[in-house]
C-alpha cells in the first residue's frame, strides 16, 4: 500500500502549497508587501496595497484550496488506482503461484505415483521371485524326502528280508534239533499230556496250565501241547458234556464257562451246538438248585435265571415247574 508524501514546513504556507512555481512567486511578493504595510502603517498607498494584497491573497487561498483539493483527488484517485493495479497484480501473482503450485503438486503427484508404481512392481517381482524359490525349494525337499524314504524302505525292507530268513533259519535249525534229539522232560510232557486227555477234557491252554502245575515249565508244556494229536473243539463238547452231568447251565452261561476254562470263542460255540441238551429242562434243574438253598419270590427267581443267561420263556416255564 502507498502512503502520501509528507509535506514540508513551507509547504504548509498559502501560496506554497500547490507548489507551483509562480504561484510561490507571487505569494513571496504579497507577503513582502503585508510585511511593509505591517513596518510602516502611516503610509495611505500602503494600507490601499496591503487591502489590495489581502484581497488577493483570499483569492489566492481560494485557488489554492481548491487546486489543493483537486492534487488531493487526484492523489486519492492516483493511490485507489495504484491500489488495484497492485490488488490486480497481487492476484495474478497469486493466481500464477496457485497455477505453479498446482503444476508443482500434480508433477509431484506424477512423480511419487510413477515411484509408488515402480516400487509395487519392484515388491510384486520380488514376492513373485521369492514364492518362485520357495516353490523350487519344496519341490526340491519333496523330491529329497521321496528318495530318502525310499531309500529308507528299500533298506527297511532289506533288513527285514534279512531278519525273516535268519528267523526262518534259525525256526528250521530248531525243528531239526527237536526232531533229531527231543529233551527227556519234553517226552515226559507229551506223555503226561496224552494221558490226561484219556481221562478227561481240556482246553490247549488248560492243559498246558496242568502240565505246568506237575512242574513242567512253559517250554515244555507247550511242547507237550504242540506234539500230540487231539481235536480242541471236541475236546470242548467233552467239557460240555461233563459240566452237564454234574450242574444246570444256560446256554450262554455254558459257553461263559468253557471259555474261562479255556476254549477259544469259536470252540465252546460249536460246544454248545453240537451237544443234546433241553435248556428248558436246564432252566427247570437251575431253578430248583437256587431253591434249595436260598428263597426266592417267583419275579426275584425269573429274573436271577434271566440273569443267568437263561430266556425269559426259559425262566418262567422254570419257576412254573418249581411250584411258583
Amino acid at each position: 500500500m502507498r502512503y502520501k508524501e509528507k509535506k514540508k514546513w513551507y509547504q504548509r504556507i498559502p501560496g506554497y502549497r500547490s507548489g507551483t512555481k509562480w504561484k510561490m512567486i507571487t505569494a513571496s511578493v504579497i507577503y513582502f508587501f503585508i510585511i511593509m504595510a505591517i513596518v510602516n502603517p502611516s503610509d495611505p498607498s500602503t494600507e490601499v496595497a496591503s487591502e489590495n494584497t489581502a484581497e488577493e491573497m483570499t483569492e489566492l487561498e481560494a485557488e489554492e484550496a481548491t487546486a489543493a483539493e483537486e492534487e488531493e483527488q487526484e492523489t486519492d484517485d492516483r493511490a485507489s488506482s495504484e491500489e488495484e493495479e497492485r490488488k490486480a497484480e497481487e492476484a495474478e501473482q497469486e493466481a500464477k503461484e496457485e497455477e505453479e503450485r498446482k503444476a508443482e503438486e500434480a508433477e509431484q503427484e506424477a512423480k511419487e505415483e510413477e515411484e509408488r508404481k515402480a516400487e509395487e512392481e519392484a515388491e510384486q517381482e520380488a514376492k513373485e521371485e521369492e514364492e518362485r524359490q520357495a516353490e523350487e525349494e519344496a519341490e526340491q525337499e519333496a523330491r529329497e524326502e521321496e528318495e530318502r524314504q525310499a531309500e529308507e524302505e528299500a533298506e527297511q525292507k532289506a533288513k527285514e528280508e534279512e531278519e525273516r530268513q535268519a528267523e526262518e533259519e534259525a525256526e528250521q535249525e530248531a525243528e531239526e534239533e527237536e526232531e533229531f534229539s527231543g529233551s527227556v522232560s519234553q517226552e515226559q510232557a507229551v506223555s503226561s499230556a496224552q494221558s490226561y486227555l484219556d481221562y478227561t477234557a481240556f482246553s490247549k491252554s488248560g492243559l498246558i496250565e496242568q502240565l505246568e502245575y506237575e512242574d513242567f515249565s512253559t517250554e515244555d508244556a507247550t511242547y507237550a501241547v504242540e506234539n500230540i494229536s487231539v481235536d480242541w473243539k471236541q475236546q470242548a463238547v467233552i467239557s460240555a458234556e461233563d459240566y452237564l452231568n454234574f450242574s444246570a447251565f444256560s446256554k450262554s452261561g455254558l459257553v461263559e464257562q468253557l471259555e474261562f476254562d479255556g476254549f477259544s470263542s469259536s470252540e465252546a460255540a460249536h460246544a454248545v451246538e453240537n451237544i443234546t441238551v433241553d435248556w428248558q429242562e436246564q432252566a427247570v434243574k437251575s431253578a430248583e438248585d437256587y431253591m434249595d438253598y436260598s428263597s426266592f419270590s417267583r419275579q426275584g427267581l425269573i429274573e436271577q435265571l434271566t440273569y443267568e443267561g437263561f430266556s425269559t420263556e426259559h425262566a418262567t416255564y422254570a419257576v412254573d415247574q418249581v411250584g411258583f
